[in-house]
């Protein structure tokens, strides 16, 4: 129980980030936040149901690598704007041109 609290926690912290935040920085840590609050409700809910430890492993891996990849295609993509556009608020960003 004391992990879905501290998962619903870490939830809501990084919710709030990715809603209050205008910095494209801000919003990335805040759905990083919200990926680890996922896995760690995941592997506590597998732990809790009596899965192998392997597979609570496996999907921890899983999680921990779909967030290294949001990470780096949203630090790609935030490069990206800041070279051609000179901005890294998401307010700022009004089109998309391609």
């Amino acid at each position: 129980m004391i992990a879905l609290a501290v998962a619903c926690a870490l939830f809501s912290l990084g919710l709030y980030a990715v809603l209050s935040r205008r910095d494209i920085i801000g919003v990335l840590v805040g759905v990083e936040i919200m990926l680890g609050a996922g896995s760690v409700l995941l592997a506590s809910l597998g732990a809790a149901s009596g899965a192998s430890s392997g597979s609570v492993q496996a999907i921890g891996v899983m999680v921990l690598l779909l967030a290294a990849a949001e990470a780096a295609v949203g630090l790609s993509l935030l490069l990206s704007l800041y070279r051609t556009s000179g901005r890294s608020r998401v307010d700022e960003l009004s089109e998309v041109s391609g």
